[in-house]
């Protein structure tokens, strides 16, 4: 099978191929991975190879809905059984896990062919894919900028059609920022809705849960089919789908109000670009009879950040110490964001830590009271088009002030020199949209609809009420009827 020939159809429509003994799980894998080597010494997208394992799945009796697909999995909480999750880390980079998440067995239980593990930063902390582990991982669009984050890698893979579709998970924007970044779907499920377990609970507090991205709205929908639904692991029970994702993308949604809000959240600039997009998608969305109004929920963005890194920092401490755990790794394993943002966690008084917890419940009511007059909120995905790799990299003198506290373990003083605000106003104002969704727990996509005057893609955003995957896959759809984008194809 010829790559134009594979890249012509999307994970539903390769599944369809080899049903029907068009093509075979194998051609399919050869497919996938010569497309790999050719491109990523430029994308550096994928991590970990299993080319050997896969070939031999394919090459033995599948089923299920996506048999024969080839499929790629984050490099983060998504374990494949004796093969090593670094997590972007280099503490972890030899460490094999000793079970297959469910997330994963659900996608091989499928039929997913799992060849591989797609790149992402160090433990996920940034919405930028740059880790010292395998270099940075570069936008199939323009390989001078980046592909976002953390999900950066699956969505790379994605665009430069390796794959038709990628694990991916989302905590703080991980599945839409590289969606909107690389023109790419990608919808974050609500809270409960997928599995994280058997090794955890949930993660992040119920925040960061797990997905996939893609090129079409239906591998989304029919994938989110097969992922969803409770584990024995999981503290919630949610509330079957009334009918299958797969059916409702086949229909058009009933008109929906939606509010439109574009400034940044935190009051930080937003390029003209990304205002273009959202007013564009308001425009097109209008055009299909829907209601579009300027309204946003009366959340105080920069205490929904404040929130958010404060749980986020503690995090990273206690994935740190447990990766020191496992390992016996020393500090330089590291990278120095990374032990920042440990250490910074680390000096946080447990009282605030509550209070930090306890506040996601007053973002909580401030988007329900949105959503009793809307249907949607309506976003740019991102604050600007992708920018350049490097750019949101701690600066020289910064690092060398960090290098210094750390080792004279002052990290407390993190906060008189201003390093803690200076991290979070460099890595949240080209992304300041999206944490709302991960701390309500409300499902969010991202729609590929818009490309800037220079080609790049720039994705919208709409988050919807608790169980809105549905709708907010059938409004995809529409869209994507309107506006195809899957043909587009980056200069690669």
């Amino acid at each position: 099978m010829s790559w134009e020939d594979y890249r012509g159809h999307d994970a539903v429509g390769l599944a369809a191929l080899v049903a029907g003994g068009e093509v075979s799980p194998a051609e399919l894998l050869d497919a996938a991975v010569a497309r790999a080597d050719a491109v990523e010494p430029t994308t550096n997208a994928i991590r970990y190879r299993m080319d050997d394992a896969a070939r031999a799945r394919a090459g033995g009796p599948l089923s299920g809905p996506f048999a024969g697909v080839p499929f790629l999995v984050k490099d983060l909480a998504q374990h494949v059984a004796g093969v090593p999750t670094a997590s972007g880390s280099r503490a972890l980079a030899g460490y094999p896990r000793p079970e297959t998440s469910t997330v994963v067995r659900r996608w091989t239980d499928a039929g997913l062919v799992v060849f591989g593990r797609t790149a992402t930063p160090e433990f996920g902390a940034r919405a930028v894919t740059e880790p010292v582990l395998g270099g940075p991982t570069r936008n199939p669009w323009d390989p001078s900028r980046t592909p976002g984050g953390s999900s950066g890698g699956s969505a790379a893979a994605v665009a430069a059609g390796i794959v038709p579709a990628a694990g991916a998970s989302d905590g703080g924007g991980s599945i839409r920022i590289p969606a909107a970044a690389c023109g790419l779907f990608g919808l974050k499920p609500g809270r409960g809705v997928t599995p994280s377990g058997p090794d955890v609970a949930e993660g992040f507090h119920g925040a960061s849960v797990q997905g996939v991205l893609s090129r079409t709205v239906r591998d989304s929908a029919a994938l989110l089919d097969v992922m969803a639904g409770p584990e024995p692991e999981g503290p919630y029970v949610v509330r079957p789908f009334e009918r299958p994702c797969a059916e409702a993308v086949r229909e058009d949604p009933a008109p929906l109000r939606i509010g439109l809000a574009t400034a940044s959240p935190l009051g930080t600039a937003v390029d003209p670009e990304a205002v273009a997009a959202a007013r564009d998608a308001a425009d097109l969305l209008t055009s299909l009879g829907h209601v579009v109004e300027e309204s946003a929920p009366a959340v105080d963005g920069r205490a929904l950040a404040t929130d958010f890194l404060t749980t986020w920092f503690a995090m990273i401490a206690a994935q740190v110490d447990s990766a020191r755990t496992l390992t016996g790794c020393a500090d330089d394993a590291f990278e120095i964001e990374t032990r920042v943002m440990a250490a910074i966690g680390r000096a946080t008084p447990a009282p605030r830590y509550l209070a930090a917890l306890a506040g996601r419940q007053e973002h909580t009511r401030a988007l329900a009271a949105f959503h009793e007059r809307y249907d949607l909120l309506l976003t740019p995905t991102l604050a600007r088009p992708p920018w350049p790799t490097g750019e949101l990299s701690l600066p020289t003198p910064a690092r060398l002030g960090a290098q210094a506290l750390l080792r004279a373990r002052a990290s407390g003083l993190f906060g008189r020199l201003g390093l803690v605000e200076g991290l979070v106003d460099a890595n949240f104002a080209p992304v300041p949209y999206t944490q709302l969704a991960n701390l309500t727990g409300r499902p969010a996509s991202s729609v590929p609809l818009y490309r800037t005057a220079d080609g790049l893609p720039l994705g919208v955003q709409f988050v919807g009420r608790p169980g809105a995957e549905p709708q907010l896959l059938a409004l995809a759809a529409q869209l994507e009827r309107a506006r195809p984008w899957a043909h587009l194809r980056p200069p690669l």
